[in-house]
Formats: C-alpha cells, sequence, structure tokens
C-alpha cells in the first residue's frame, strides 16, 4: 500500500487521515467479512486518530498509524464478538465435508497438491493476489476468526485461545482447517487459471 498522507515533517491534518480511509477500507474487508461492519471499524479508527491526531510524532506513517489503530479496533471486535455470541460448533465450518474431500480415510491425500511453479514469483504477480484475497474473504465461522487474528493481526496463540475461550488443541484444529481451506481455495482459483 502507498501511503497518501504528509511526511513525518508534515502536520497531519483530518484531510490526510480522510485520504488514507480507501486504504484502511480494503485492509479491513480483508479482515472482516460484513462490508458494513469493515466500514464501521475503519470510522471508527478515523474518529480514535481524530481524538488523538495531536499526539501523533511522525514516527512512523500516518497510514502505518492508521492500521495500527485499526488493527486494534478489529481485536475489539473479536474479543466482543466472542462474549456475545456463543462459539458456532466445528461442522458449521463445513470443514468436514472439505475434509472428506481431500484426504483418504487412510489419511493421505487424495489427490496430491499442486507443487507451485515459483510461488516467490507468484505472491507478486496481482492475478494471484486478487485469488488470495478472495480466498480470505470465503474464511468463516470461527475458523476464519481464529485464522484471521493469528495470521493478520498477529496475535499470540495464547491470548487467542483466552479471548475466545479456546483450548489449546482446539486452537491448532481450527488453524489447521483454516490453512487447508485457504490452500484448498487458492490451488483451485490460481493454479486452475495458469493451466
Amino acid at each position: 500500500m502507498t501511503d497518501s498522507g504528509p511526511s513525518s515533517t508534515d502536520a497531519l491534518t483530518a484531510d490526510d487521515l480522510a485520504a488514507c480511509r480507501p486504504a484502511l477500507l480494503r485492509y479491513a474487508r480483508l479482515q472482516i467479512a460484513e462490508p458494513a461492519l469493515a466500514e464501521d471499524l475503519v470510522q471508527n479508527t478515523l474518529i480514535a486518530a481524530l481524538q488523538s491526531m495531536a499526539g501523533f510524532r511522525g514516527d512512523a506513517a500516518p497510514l502505518t498509524w492508521l492500521i495500527g489503530i485499526l488493527k486494534r479496533q478489529i481485536i475489539d471486535h473479536y474479543r466482543r464478538s466472542a462474549r456475545e455470541v456463543p462459539l458456532p460448533a466445528a461442522s458449521d465450518d463445513g470443514d468436514n465435508d472439505l475434509l472428506e474431500r481431500l484426504f483418504a480415510r487412510d489419511g493421505h491425500w487424495v489427490t496430491k497438491p499442486q507443487i507451485w511453479a515459483d510461488p516467490a514469483q507468484s505472491s507478486h504477480q496481482e492475478a494471484f493476489l486478487a485469488v488470495l484475497e478472495q480466498c480470505l474473504k470465503g474464511l468463516a465461522g470461527q475458523s476464519g476468526r481464529v485464522f484471521a487474528m493469528r495470521e493478520i493481526l498477529e496475535l499470540e496463540p495464547a491470548e487467542i485461545c483466552k479471548d475466545l475461550g479456546l483450548s489449546k488443541s482446539n486452537y491448532w484444529v481450527l488453524m489447521h482447517r483454516a490453512r487447508l481451506r485457504l490452500r484448498h481455495c487458492v490451488e483451485r482459483g490460481w493454479t486452475t487459471e495458469r493451466s
């Protein structure tokens, strides 16, 4: 992402914050499936930034500072939703069907995953990033929430378990399922397009 705000030597203004809004919204939509909720979290981020703008020292780019605030807003949302809504059963994610399609009864892959020609190069390609973004949006339910908190918000497993009321083993099962679903989606959307 490019920062459309001022340099660290300029005074930060409300217009500078507003210029960062599209980048913040893209970031929020990767974390939150509901567009209206993502919009609300960005709005809360901008309000919080306006209230604490005098404290901005310019140690980081304005967009970096705003994304830090947005991450905190998203984490707080996940914490509130974990307390307010009962956790869905693991079968609500549809993972059992996926596991049956990916693995034989003996635990081996039904079809071995394809080898990517050059994953490092692929990660820089716009088409790959579009497929990855769509796949991340498709990670729903509890496994998607756990994956986003760990891999995108970079929370520690112990903190996620505490916030969501998960056991350590349940956390690892949900992470494993989310990674499988993400891999399956990326392979289906990326490697088949390139063939």
